[in-house]
């Protein structure tokens, strides 16, 4: 099985939003290159994009779960957008779990597999629904396993500066965006995420 882990429970207090240069706990600065950048995060679309779109979702949420169509055909339409899926497991151990499982299989070239399928599903998930998913659509269990398991620390690592961030931009909950220089709290139409792209690439 994999090993599991407790997201961070303390939330960390901020003022008024600026987007950049809040300050994260223990010192650390919410830079657009932590956001943005981060070496460990998988990401769909064009990786030289001129605009990178972050979402910062949950497999539990329906909302993220309803758009999630949307947000791909207009990136892949696009063709010069980044895609930055942030894992924010807000939904309890279910969450975690789903997301160190896409995570895991990230690490062995399946991330997209994975994703699509559980975005897919419908409704609140148990572990056997999870592990369901990912085997129904072809991969092992005990190789993502295997892989979660050698890379826990840095699945672990990104999972942590996934909600640092979530919680230093103060979002509410799933899903929520940041594009360009603005976030987008909730969901985002078709017409809204283009126009979002396209301010951020006018900016």
């Amino acid at each position: 099985m994999m090993k599991r882990r407790t997201i961070l429970t303390s939330a960390l207090a901020f003022g008024a939003l600026t987007v950049f240069d809040s300050r994260l706990a223990l010192g650390q600065q919410l830079s657009k290159d932590a956001v943005f950048k981060d070496k460990d995060a998988p990401f769909l679309g064009n990786p030289k994009g001129n605009v990178t779109v972050v979402e910062f979702f949950d497999y539990q949420c329906p909302y993220c779960k309803k758009a999630y169509p949307t947000v791909k055909k207009v990136i892949e339409r696009d063709g010069n957008v980044k895609l930055i899926m942030k894992d924010w497991p807000i939904f309890g151990d279910a969450s975690i779990f789903a997301a160190q499982a896409v995570l895991g299989a990230a690490q062995i070239g399946k991330y997209e597999i994975a994703l699509d399928a559980l975005m897919k599903t419908g409704g609140r998930l148990t572990h056997d629904d999870i592990e369901n998913t990912l085997t129904g659509v072809g991969l092992s269990m005990d190789e993502i396993a295997a892989a979660v398991n050698k890379h826990v620390d840095k699945i672990s690592g990104l999972l942590d500066r996934n909600y640092a961030q979530a919680t230093a931009f103060n979002f509410a909950g799933t899903p929520a965006f940041v594009i360009g220089s603005n976030l987008y709290p909730g969901v985002l139409d078709e017409k809204g995420l283009v126009d979002a792209i396209g301010r951020a690439r006018r900016s």
